[in-house]
């Protein structure tokens, strides 16, 4: 495994996303992770799957210590006392006293930026959360998050792939030590069968999914959490730090697409 370090906080290259996981899925698919050596798990308020997750981390032999564990504050929640009151809620559902990242989990436009951001750094006043950041800011909204925090904003948690690689918010998190945490690495499954990542991969003997996942983990200051509930690919998913990329491969993978970053959307959107 490689690990990113921004703001003195070390955090696993790949993890596992839970996004659409029901939650008899959630805890089968985290416990078969940890089994397989994963030490990074994403869960949210909003995916209804918090308390499995929790459950799935209390029954594996892996101490809690080792899991970086990051949670999301739904979107809607607009209010100091209701975030604040959100993220008590989560730890309650988690089953854990502290988590080590605490998001918005997207920006609202009825919300006051300054509001949220206040309530998240109560959160970590309190305790309960080692770091805050937030997800699905553009790169003036992060850079304005980051004026009104005290603290770090440790992360943006983006959508990040071969056809959406968000260079002037990378660059921004590049230059401000800011990590980007990719979603949807594989584009919604559009990397599986893409012919130029199948051909890339086959000079590594690697497939094209771990050629596009090893595309992303590449990117300084940057991590990902791919979802899956298959326990083959998430080992696959896992078997990509033993071959890097040429500049010259790295190149050719990246061909952004508004047409096909709105294809893979869309599919993500109605969960095909």
């Amino acid at each position: 495994m490689e690990f990113e370090t921004a703001a003195g906080h070390e955090v696993p290259k790949l993890g596992l996303g839970t996004w659409q996981m029901d939650p008899a899925v959630a805890r089968e698919t985290v416990q078969t992770a940890l089994d397989l050596g994963y030490r990074h798990v994403d869960t949210a308020q909003a995916y209804g799957n918090e308390a499995a997750v929790g459950a799935a981390l209390r029954e594996s032999p892996v101490d809690r210590e080792e899991v970086f564990l990051t949670t999301k504050v739904h979107g809607m929640r607009r209010s100091f006392d209701s975030i604040v009151a959100s993220a008590r809620d989560s730890l309650d559902r988690l089953g854990v006293e502290q988590v080590d990242l605490l998001l918005i989990h997207w920006p609202n436009p009825l919300a006051d930026l300054e509001t949220v951001i206040a309530a998240l750094e109560e959160a970590r006043e309190r305790g309960w959360t080692r770091s805050i950041g937030v997800s699905n800011f553009g790169r003036d909204r992060l850079a304005r998050a980051r004026r009104l925090a005290d603290g770090e904003i440790l992360t943006d948690q983006v959508l990040f792939h071969p056809w959406w690689p968000q260079r002037e918010l990378l660059s921004y998190c590049q230059d401000e030590d800011v990590i980007l945490t990719a979603y949807s690495p594989l584009a919604n499954g559009g990397a599986i069968d893409d012919r130029v990542l199948a051909a890339v991969g086959k000079r590594h003997e690697k497939t094209a999914v771990q050629t596009a996942l090893r595309w992303v983990t590449q990117h300084e200051n940057v991590v990902t959490i791919p979802m899956s509930t298959s326990r083959n690919h998430l080992a696959e998913n896992l078997d990509i730090f033993d071959f890097r990329l040429s500049q010259a491969e790295h190149d050719r993978i990246t061909r952004p697409s508004y047409y096909k970053t709105g294809v893979t959307m869309a599919r993500g959107m109605l969960g095909l």
